[in-house]
């Protein structure tokens, strides 16, 4: 298992893209990895777009980013929610000034936007957001993934196995 002693943060709010969130999960579970459920309190059921639920296991408050090597921000509507708490935007921070994985798809790309951790970035998401995008400084392409540094992006979720791939690989560095 490439993944071993891996630790990741999870971020979730309601109406994540189900796919997106728990697809990622997954994946990282299977090789190995710690997955945290965060969300804004701790024990509560989040539902996603298609109604399948998750349930966090820690709140934003709790979590300490420099204990974890990585970040995933689901898609979806959950990201216009995750956006307006500085717990969240801090935590994504963090983990951009250590250089540690941030995994973004879809309508995700909001939370780095205002985490003002994009410019000069080449990074991919829902064409919806392709303007924001490029107006927080990205360089935004149509492509199913991107990896430029430790952000790797996505669009949606016909992309999910290139995602995880390319996520898989960056944080196994």
């Amino acid at each position: 298992m490439k993944l071993q002693n891996k630790k990741v943060i999870q971020i979730v709010s309601n109406d994540f893209e189900d796919l997106e969130l728990w697809y990622p999960v997954l994946r990282l579970r299977e090789e190995g990895a710690t997955v945290d459920i965060v969300g804004e309190k701790a024990d509560e059921k989040y539902i996603g777009k298609y109604g399948v639920p998750i349930v966090s296991e820690y709140a934003f408050a709790d979590i300490d980013p420099n204990e974890y090597d990585a970040i995933l921000v689901p898609g979806g509507w959950s990201p216009d929610l995750l956006r307006r708490f500085d717990s969240v935007l801090n935590m994504v921070r963090v983990m951009n000034e250590q250089q540690k994985p941030i995994g973004q798809i879809c309508h995700a790309g909001w939370v780095l936007i205002s985490a003002d951790i994009l410019q000069g970035k080449k990074v991919t998401s829902t064409p919806g957001i392709k303007d924001d995008m490029t107006n927080a400084g990205a360089t935004w392409v149509d492509e199913a993934v991107v990896v430029d540094g430790n952000i790797v992006s996505s669009r949606r979720p016909p992309d999910l196995p290139d995602y995880m791939r390319e996520f898989i690989e960056v944080l196994a560095k």
